[in-house]
């Protein structure tokens, strides 16, 4: 796996790199060596936030922990990336290693995770999409108290998605074909 670190507001010592690639190492198994994975580590005050991206075979894998020790943070998102593998094993199978779920190398407690069902949808909702700029969309789904909202860009005449991120900034999905 291919590892790129990234700090923001902050340093990271040879140490916290050696951590990072310490602990990936254990996802190794369920990704072939063309896999990247994007850590991003985030110092605001007292706050370190470690964020985990890993792309492989056109699937991406992401989790964010956000705690007062960056080590506790690499710590979480690095179990939370493992449980969500693990979680979804039948559904991911085809995108991961082959052997990636061998008894041999399940850790103690990891075979007894229980493969979550099909999903079940349990509500349509359909809308109409009125031309919008990203302002009025934010504003939009600020007044409707929801995380995202789904609109279609009047500049681009293409249906985007504006969100609410963790920190507070407002991010837009533009759907690209590839």
């Amino acid at each position: 796996m291919n590892i790129t670190i990234t700090a923001r507001k902050t340093s990271v010592r040879d140490s916290f790199r050696e951590r990072i690639e310490k602990k990936l190492a254990k996802l190794d198994r369920f990704f072939d060596e063309n896999a990247n994975a994007t850590v991003t580590v985030t110092n605001e005050g007292d706050r370190e936030t470690v964020e985990v991206t890993i792309q492989a075979r056109g699937m991406f894998y992401r989790a964010e922990k956000t705690t007062s020790d960056r080590f506790d943070s690499l710590e979480a998102v690095v179990d939370s990336l493992f449980r969500q593998i693990v979680k979804n094993k039948d559904r991911l199978g085809k995108r991961l290693r082959e052997n990636a779920f061998d008894p041999q190398y399940l850790e103690a407690g990891e075979e007894n995770e229980s493969p979550e069902g099909t999903y079940h949808v349990e509500r349509v909702k359909r809308f109409a999409l009125r031309p919008m700029s990203v302002e009025e969309a934010i504003l939009q789904m600020n007044l409707v108290d929801h995380e995202f909202f789904v609109f279609l860009n009047a500049e681009s005449n293409e249906t985007n998605v504006v969100y609410k991120r963790h920190n507070g900034t407002y991010g837009v999905l533009e759907p690209t074909i590839g």
